[in-house]
């Protein structure tokens, strides 16, 4: 009998991005890979797993917007982030030489990714669900004029060859990984520690509601890391945000923020409290740099 408390799913093939980043940050657990991020995420939402792996951002395509639409329609909470550079590799048949491509296909984020070299190769892209995917349906379907853009992982798995690593148009290029959890898992307040606050909220239908609602985080001295809007329902007439703070609820100067956030805002969700991961502090010292 498979135990539940010991599956990290997420959205992909075996070999996928996700895929490294699970077992990366939990090497002891059990992966599960889904079809679609719905599945993913609800697999914990119904306690067929613990945890999910889901990808919120990439430092070059920008934000993954269906995972936005996703998390209201969850009860999951955000417990942890993984930071994971992406390192492209244009991948083809054995034997294959770049003069004669012509397609290419992976996930939309990674053909965003690599668009300038793509373009520079003059290749045809085409969009699939998955990078790792992309490389197992090339090999099963064997053409010499075909490539995919995936991680070196899945060339040993399903047997490609690398004709160039770091594809990627720009250095640097790193995803940002949220880990969900059923429970919320909130950590103790510890003063030499940094934390992260996710919020969710949708502001009251008044004039600078949105300017009212987020004034207690500048007035209180609390940083603003990053604000997103998105559509929650389907009249296209109420937006709502996701907003990521660099503190922790038991802050005085956090809870003070709070309160003027919930009398301006309609509704309000805290959907995660987690360390911040080491990677915010090295990019943090490369800018001061």
């Amino acid at each position: 009998m498979t135990d539940t408390n010991n599956i990290i799913a997420y959205q992909g093939y075996p070999g996928a991005y996700s895929h490294l980043s699970c077992t990366r940050v939990f090497p002891d657990m059990e992966t599960q890979a889904c079809e679609n991020f719905f599945d993913a995420m609800f697999m914990v939402d119904n306690g067929e797993a613990r945890l999910a792996m889901i990808p919120l951002e990439n430092s070059t395509a920008g934000r993954v917007e269906e995972i936005y639409r996703l998390m209201p329609k969850t009860q999951l909470h955000i417990i942890g982030e993984h930071f994971e550079p992406v390192n492209h590799c244009l991948l083809a048949l054995p034997g294959t030489r770049i003069e004669d491509l012509k397609t290419i296909s992976s996930h939309p984020q990674a053909l965003a990714q690599c668009d300038g070299n793509i373009k520079a190769l003059g290749l045809s892209p085409i969009a699939a669900l998955d990078t790792a995917g992309s490389a197992a349906e090339l090999a099963e379907n064997p053409n010499q004029s075909h490539a995919v853009i995936a991680s070196s992982l899945a060339a040993e798995l399903y047997g490609l060859e690398i004709l160039q690593e770091n594809f990627q148009d720009k250095s640097g290029n790193t995803t940002r990984f949220i880990i969900l959890a059923k429970d919320s898992h909130m950590p103790p307040l510890d003063a030499d520690e940094r934390y992260m606050t996710t919020i969710m909220f949708a502001v009251r239908n008044m004039p600078a509601a949105l300017y009212k609602a987020l004034g207690g985080f500048a007035t209180n001295g609390i940083n603003m890391v990053k604000l997103e809007s998105y559509m929650e329902s389907d009249t296209m007439q109420v937006s709502s945000f996701h907003l990521d703070v660099e503190a922790h609820p038991h802050e005085q100067a956090m809870q003070y923020a709070l309160q003027e956030l919930h009398f301006f805002a309609k509704t309000v969700r805290i959907i995660g409290t987690y360390p911040a991961h080491p990677f915010r502090q090295s990019r943090q010292m490369k800018t001061e740099d």
